[in-house]
């Protein structure tokens, strides 16, 4: 499987695109503004999206995307936990921000398919699997595993420091990479906490759990403090190595 960053950032501004990732052409882990980087033969390829939760940033280009995917020959399918899909279709799919593409344009035949999914549950895909696993962002929320034939990668979605993350990471035997947000500077942890993301102190402390070996990537950096994280993260020696930022189209193989 062939995962590419199109978007990776805690904003916008310039060149910054918020979540989304690109698996095997037609598949998207979140939607955010970095979807629209896609041309439009790319987007009509996407048949599948994974939603880690239910955050504006995260799901920003999926109701723009069903224009552009939804006169497909079958249904968008939007995968995601039952607390994300009842936010969707009470917030959004709701005829007042956006049209109920459940319904539309007949119950029967509808451009959106929604399809609950359970923490721990594997779902299989062309070449790979993808198992949600836990998050703790305040609000429901599941990271993603992906399982390939050459090794496994693990996107912990938005979250603050959760020992579930860890304990998957070291689970995985043939875990390759790990990308983990880590949103706001040490100076900012009362943000930080308030908002379930992480900051360095707090992800420095979970990542000497980590087995050596994995490279380590970090997203959802906030606009403006990209070089205070990543020199935060650096202050620390540790057995899985110096992380290193996640940047848009940067390609893993699994």
């Amino acid at each position: 499987m062939r995962l590419r960053v199109l978007g990776c950032s805690g904003g916008i501004g310039g060149d910054r695109q918020t979540t989304s990732l690109l698996l095997d052409d037609a598949v998207l882990i979140d939607a955010g503004s970095g979807v629209t980087r896609l041309t439009l033969d790319e987007l009509r390829r996407i048949r599948h999206v994974f939603i880690t939760h239910s955050h504006l940033d995260h799901i920003l280009a999926l109701p723009l995307l069903m224009d552009s995917v939804g006169t497909g020959a079958s249904p968008l399918v939007v995968h995601a936990i039952p607390e994300v899909i009842a936010a969707l279709r009470q917030h959004l799919f709701n005829w007042m921000l956006w049209p109920d593409f459940e319904k539309v344009p007949t119950i029967k035949a509808p451009f959106l398919h929604f399809a609950e999914l359970a923490v721990g549950e594997v779902v299989d895909l062309d070449g790979g699997k993808i198992t949600a696993i836990p998050a703790h962002h305040g609000r429901p929320a599941v990271g993603y595993l992906l399982q390939g034939k050459t090794g496994s990668l693990l996107f912990s979605g938005d979250t603050a420091s959760h020992d579930a993350l860890w304990q998957a990471a070291n689970a995985c035997t043939d875990l390759r990479y790990l990308l983990v947000e880590c949103s706001f500077c040490n100076a900012r942890r009362a943000v930080a906490e308030a908002a379930y993301h992480y900051y360095p102190e707090a992800l420095l402390q979970d990542m000497a759990r980590l087995k050596p070996g994995v490279e380590v990537w970090i997203s959802h950096l906030k606009p403006g403090g990209e070089a205070v994280i990543m020199t935060e993260l650096a202050a620390q020696s540790l057995p899985c190595g110096l992380p290193r930022a996640l940047e848009p189209d940067q390609n893993f193989m699994v």
